[in-house]
């Protein structure tokens, strides 16, 4: 099954990510643990949204492509 979602919850599940990781980072975690917490985290939030099961919205939010490295850029 494809993982798509609709285009005006990106932002919202990226933020939800990034928020999600820095949490994760100033706790002490790694970048693996981050992101790991991270894609669980918007994965939650996209499946609350829509009509998603958990693990579609997560391939959807893994499908982005998100990496802790970019949250230096927010």
């Amino acid at each position: 099954m494809t993982a798509t979602f609709d285009p005006s919850f990106k932002d919202m599940v990226e933020e939800c990510y990034f928020e999600t990781v820095a949490e994760a980072l100033d706790a002490g975690h790694s970048n693996l643990v981050a992101h790991k917490e991270g894609v669980t985290g918007a994965a939650m939030l996209l499946a609350s949204m829509s009509e998603m099961e958990h693990e579609d919205a997560k391939a959807a939010i893994v499908a982005l492509n998100l990496r802790p490295s970019q949250l230096t850029a927010g």
